[in-house]
């Protein structure tokens, strides 16, 4: 590393000069003490020795001036490099944590500029046709260049990328790669640039493209190498958020397709569960439950009745089998992954809060709060919704058997939160 080899030199210097400083000072001792061996010698022992112990301290002074200077050098280069890795490591863990990919690429942008100081930049990611297009932009009138694209190889970017190396240059006018179009298209100069390619193991997936550093400084290898890890960990992280956003999106798809497939299997229960949903959140909201709580709840409860698609449609308002949904439904969704951590909930859903419910019969809070959320809502519409097997009751009526019904069969504390929250207007 660049910071290495500094730190070496400046290390051998000051033993350089320390060494000089010594061997002058032994010289000397030694040519007044003993008989000359060499013509150098003699010409020590001419020289008068106070003059040779002036020399010599005058030497020893810029010895040990060059020494403190160099020390100090050496030691606001290992402070700076040490601030830089402490903000590079804090950079990171930052960068990993981030689940959204539109913010991750606002942070990995703004990091780097922060970083090396630059003036500009932009951050292009390729396309399914190997074009690098600009996702994130800064600089003046940038915006004109979002969401257009670079031929594979164009400009230095392009390099970067079809290379998979990083570049510095530090005067564009003298590079024949540099394309002067896109300054032209936003009016900004560019006078120095640095690209480097966000690589993962098998292919590089964008680049990171910085313009001008300030105070027209040039772009060190130490800069190089700060951006190089950083891109590395960028290219982690953006491949790590496209995963979870690709399986939020197949947990969004399959979801539709479960529950399109109960309404269509159980005529009398088509909408309920959304229905069932719309309740649990407003809910949720009003006993502040953790958002990642929530958005388990919100399956959960889409999902709750799923047992349903693997019992027999002509005998499911048979009681005996009616009551196998929870332990099918359970047994359905846990071996997928990402529904592995609503199962339990939409296994105790129809537990009574007075513990002689099923299929477990716990009671009180041993019953998940989440479940105990789902048994209030499934009740309520069940009791309110006009495609409901039994004759549907009044807003008022529902709220009542709640109500009479809260501490045996429902969680009290959640049925009076229930019974405040929700209005004719989520009915409709």
């Amino acid at each position: 590393m660049s910071i290495i080899l500094e730190i070496r030199k400046k290390i051998r210097f000051l033993i350089l000069v320390f060494s000089i400083v010594i061997a002058t000072f032994f010289l000397i001792i030694y040519a007044h003490l003993y008989e000359p061996v060499l013509p150098l010698f003699d010409f020590y022992a001419n020289v008068s020795f106070p003059l040779l112990l002036t020399f010599t301290s005058i030497l020893a002074v810029l010895g040990l001036y060059l020494l403190i200077l160099h020390s100090r050098q050496t030691l606001r280069i290992i402070k700076d490099y040490s601030s830089q890795l402490d903000k590079l490591m804090n950079v990171s863990k930052d960068l990993r944590e981030e689940m959204y990919s539109d913010i991750l690429l606002e942070k990995i942008m703004d990091y780097s500029m922060s970083i090396t100081g630059s003036d500009a930049g932009s951050l292009l990611l390729m396309d399914d046709s190997h074009r690098l297009v600009f996702n994130i932009i800064r600089g003046p009138k940038a915006s004109r260049l979002l969401g257009t694209s670079l031929e594979p190889g164009k400009g230095l970017a392009g390099w970067a990328a079809e290379k998979g190396s990083s570049l510095r240059v530090n005067d564009v006018s003298k590079d024949a790669r540099f394309s002067p179009e896109y300054d032209s298209g936003t009016g900004y100069q560019t006078r120095s640039i640095m690209c480097v390619p966000l690589k993962t193991k098998d292919r590089v997936i964008g680049v990171l493209v910085l313009l001008n550093k300030k105070n027209e400084l040039p772009y060190s290898e130490r800069d190089e190498e700060i951006i190089t890890y950083l891109a590395s960990q960028a290219a982690i992280s953006i491949l790590k958020t496209r995963f979870a956003e690709d399986q939020k999106n197949y947990e969004i798809h399959l979801t539709e397709i479960l529950l399109d497939a109960i309404d269509s299997l159980i005529s009398n229960k088509r909408g309920h569960s959304k229905r069932v949903a719309k309740f649990c959140s407003i809910i949720a909201k009003a006993v502040n439950l953790p958002e990642e709580d929530q958005k388990r709840l919100f399956f959960a409860s889409l999902l709750h009745d799923i047992g349903f698609l693997k019992l027999n449609i002509d005998e499911i308002f048979d009681k005996h089998e009616y009551m196998k949904h929870p332990v099918v439904g359970y047994e359905l969704i846990k071996p997928i992954n990402f529904y592995v951590e609503i199962a339990p909930i939409i296994l105790h859903h129809h537990e009574r809060y007075d513990g002689h419910g099923y299929p477990s019969q716990i009671g009180g809070d041993a019953i998940p709060v989440e479940s105990r959320i789902i048994h209030i809502a499934e009740a309520f519409d069940a009791m309110t919704s006009p495609l409901s097997y039994k004759i549907p009751m009044r807003f008022e009526d529902a709220i009542d058997e709640l109500q009479r019904h809260a501490g045996t069969q429902f969680d009290p504390d959640l049925v009076r939160i229930f019974s405040e929250h929700i209005t004719h207007k989520h009915m409709e």
